[in-house]
């Protein structure tokens, strides 16, 4: 059938198991506005109060379900908006797809209204990005474009649309969904050679990353760890990966990480790596990572493998089928010793929490805070953030019931990433949503609560308002001899006023019975709700370690 570049686009989105998009029209996109007007019924769109706000959302969306996220813009200031959340998409290996329009082909490279050349500013934070000059070309590279998104280390993709292209015709033919390429199996000498690290080894942890997460692995890894008795730890990425049911779960390894995760990691002599990348904030000084153990890293990435970490074994490829296979070659074990020093770790650990919890007079803490969420929360909650100490406290101390459950920047450290990602978490699954937040994250895209409110999304915004940008301020008072620099807020803002003139409803509590009032009333809200939760300036994110530290250098209280 003979249709318009701008039909043959949503077509094509729509062929390819799109259901929902988020974006903001403009002079460039208006004929595929105009589209998706005309295809209401078979697409949803979400129209965000900014463009930032809709690729965080198209990202949650995909976070929260493994599907390929979907965002448009128009040319110039319209795609630049969409920038910080590709590169957010990209550091944490989410598949999306972004849709940009462009000016006419004729006047490209004329500095004509509004241009700008969007795949050059891209091209370092997307998997690939096209510029789409001829409308034959359109419907196979919007194809192409969701196969690059969602195969092997999954990632961002952006798509320019020339006007011209848009408003022209050519003959549209529906095509099945693209499926992922498939990654290579592992040789079988390799998958031989790990099994026989894992049969030979005393101290076995298993270390779970955002790919073990995003291919949903949590219950076979927890079998597998009771088959040889071994302890699983993650890095940020694999949060909610493994149900916290499992006593052999030691939570979140790393700078802020739980104490007996990162100590049984630095005294395992075998660490199996699945799907991490070993960033600095989960190593810390390189040099002295690790050194009692082996490691063996599966990853679908050549390049992740000896990138900041040297390995053992590396298994590039299939995770999944690698993973399978190394299991079946591996007899049980048991390593009572091991698990013995691991609940002395787990003691000393509660130990330490007990004094942090001890030398606090504040009336609420963020330990509090998430004690009630824990107990509160429905099941399958969407528990999203922003950036800074409350995201890691979410990490700390949130107790995840199922697998894509977490939904947080992690390698860029977006701030502003949390209420467009919530929203899009919701949009894809209906299930409830907490947004915890901070009052500098929160600032910086608090405009998207107009698109929570107009399309009534319940999500129950629980921000941890300590009037200080916190993170920056704890290394201040750490680091830099308690030199304050611009990290005090002082701002004045009423963040119950803010929400009532957005139109939805607003909280300000400062006791635990307050917000344990304020969030089982938001649960039950038919829109957002924000709640103010005052903190004190000075609770620290412990344990921590120093930035270019050492597991040795742990910093449990702050002295």
């Amino acid at each position: 059938m003979q249709l318009k570049g701008a039909q043959i686009l949503v077509r094509t989105l729509i062929e390819q198991g799109v259901t929902d998009v988020f974006g903001y029209p403009g002079g460039q996109v208006i004929n595929i506005y105009d589209a998706l007007y005309e295809y209401k019924d078979e697409i949803n769109h979400v129209l965000t109060a900014h463009e930032q706000g809709a690729s965080h959302a198209a990202d949650g969306y995909s976070r929260a379900t493994g599907k390929v996220g979907v965002c448009i813009a128009t040319s110039g200031p319209g795609a630049t908006n969409l920038v910080t959340g590709i590169a957010t998409a990209m550091l944490d290996s989410i598949p999306m797809v972004a849709i940009t329009g462009n000016v006419p082909n004729s006047l490209i490279g004329k500095d004509s209204f509004q241009e700008i050349d969007i795949t050059g500013v891209t091209l370092p934070i997307t998997k690939h990005n096209y510029f789409v000059k001829r409308i034959e070309d359109l419907a196979d590279t919007i194809r192409e474009a969701f196969r690059i998104a969602k195969s092997g280390r999954p990632g961002p993709v952006l798509v320019d649309i020339p006007k011209d292209v848009q408003v022209g015709t050519y003959e549209y033919e529906p095509q099945a969904v693209t499926e992922k390429t498939p990654l290579p199996k592992v040789k079988e000498a390799l998958i031989d050679e790990a099994a026989k690290l894992l049969a030979e080894c005393k101290r076995p942890y298993i270390y779970v990353g955002g790919g073990a997460a995003g291919l949903g692995m949590g219950e076979d890894i927890v079998a597998f760890a009771e088959k040889i008795d071994a302890v699983i730890g993650c890095s940020f990425m694999g949060l909610s990966a493994i149900p916290e049911t499992s006593e052999r779960f030691l939570g979140m390894q790393g700078m802020h990480g739980h104490y007996a995760s990162s100590m049984a990691q630095n005294e395992a002599d075998l660490i199996l790596a699945i799907g991490v990348r070993f960033s600095d904030r989960a190593t810390g000084n390189v040099a002295k990572f690790a050194k009692k153990s082996k490691i063996i890293q599966l990853d679908p990435d050549y390049a992740e493998i000896n990138k900041n970490v040297r390995v053992d074994l590396g298994l590039v490829g299939d995770v999944e089928d690698s993973f399978k296979r190394i299991v079946e070659k591996c007899d049980k074990a048991e390593h009572s010793d091991w698990l013995y020093q691991v609940r002395e770790l787990k003691a000393e650990e509660l130990r330490f929490e007990e004094e942090i919890a001890a030398a606090s007079t504040a009336a609420l803490t963020p330990k509090q805070v998430f004690e009630i969420i824990n107990a509160n929360k429905p099941a399958k909650t969407v528990i999203a953030t922003d950036v800074g100490q409350h995201q890691m406290w979410t990490a700390q101390y949130v107790r995840f019931d199922g697998p894509r459950r977490f939904v947080s920047s992690g390698g860029l450290g977006t701030m502003g990433f949390g209420l467009g990602a919530a929203m899009g978490a919701y949009v894809a699954t209906k299930d409830p949503v907490v947004l915890i937040t901070g009052d500098g994250s929160f600032g910086m895209n608090l405009n998207e609560l107009a698109t929570a409110v107009t399309y009534k999304i319940p999500v129950v915004i629980v921000l941890m308002n300590n009037g200080v940008l916190g993170m920056v301020r704890q290394w201040q008072t750490l680091f830099f001899g308690k030199r304050y620099s611009n990290t005090v807020l002082d701002r004045k803002t009423d963040f119950v006023k803010l929400a009532e003139a957005f139109g939805a409803k607003g909280y300000l509590v400062e006791t635990p019975i307050d917000f344990k009032r304020a969030f089982n009333e938001a649960l039950q809200a038919n829109g957002p709700v924000v709640i103010d939760a005052r903190i004190d300036k000075d609770e620290f994110v412990l344990p921590m370690l120093p930035p270019g530290g050492a597991i040795d250098d742990i910093i449990t209280k702050v002295r």
